[in-house]
């Protein structure tokens, strides 16, 4: 029996990361997303809908998400769905469904004002576009799987 428990959004960050240690000191990161949808009803009025999802990542990406993203800025995330149940403290169940980010990647303009870090080889005229894939979630901090490398903005073909 095949299944397949994937999730692609575009979207802009609803909120800063929050970047935080598990008890085991693997580090997670919350943030939300949200996306649009645009539409035309029977009135013939554009309507837009408008989803939140909230974004977990884990290990290294975590980090990776605390350090370059912030609120307002356009990224694409892959992951799974995963639905966690718990008791809140007035004794109800609670609920909530989220995304657990195995792939980010940042996008936006070229030359957009970014608050993420310059390193000494990144000229200035042309910015780095940092590329995030995170392959393996259970590994813990020493991840294999986890790539990271530069882009410069003159070497995207098109």
């Amino acid at each position: 029996m095949f299944s397949l428990n994937r999730a692609q959004i575009i979207g802009n960050l609803t909120r800063d990361p929050e970047l935080r240690n598990t008890a085991t000191g693997r580090a997670v990161c919350n943030f939300g997303v949200a996306t649009n949808f645009s539409y035309t009803d029977q009135a013939g009025q554009k309507q837009e809908q408008v989803e939140f999802h909230n974004i977990v990542a884990w290990g290294k990406l975590a980090e990776i998400c605390s350090q370059y993203l912030t609120k307002g800025k356009k990224v694409y995330i892959e992951g799974r769905l995963q639905t966690r149940e718990w008791d809140g403290q007035d004794g109800q169940k609670r609920r909530t469904t989220e995304i657990v980010t195995e792939n980010m990647i940042m996008l936006g303009a070229p030359g957009a004002p970014s608050s993420a870090p310059r390193t000494a080889s990144t000229p200035s005229a042309a910015p780095a576009i940092p590329v995030i894939s995170y392959d393996d979630l259970g590994a813990g901090a020493n991840t294999p799987g986890v790539t990271e490398e530069e882009i410069k903005v003159e070497d995207i073909p098109f």
